[in-house]
């Protein structure tokens, strides 16, 4: 069993993001380990506009094993990026 470090499971969920969805990555939202693995939110364009401030992203969620490989992901929500995000 291999055991990753925070910056791996980050690397490896955006790249594996790319792969199922095609999309590009934008920005990494977060990320944490618990006994089911990894889980990684990552910000994906979904559509590109001009100007690019009406670009349309999306959060996804990733959650990954031990070993890096993907279990799960699922998209979580949609913003055009000028959107502010409040918590």
């Amino acid at each position: 069993m291999t055991s990753l470090t925070v910056g791996k499971a980050v690397q490896k969920a955006r790249k594996e993001l790319v792969e199922v969805t095609g999309l590009e990555t934008s920005s990494t939202i977060s990320s944490s380990k618990d006994e089911a693995g990894w889980h990684v939110a990552v910000e994906m364009v979904e559509k590109r506009s001009i100007p690019d401030s009406m670009d349309i992203l999306a959060t996804y969620e990733v959650l990954l094993d031990d070993d890096g490989n993907l279990v799960e992901f699922s998209r979580k929500g949609m913003r055009k990026r000028t959107a502010v995000i409040t918590d």
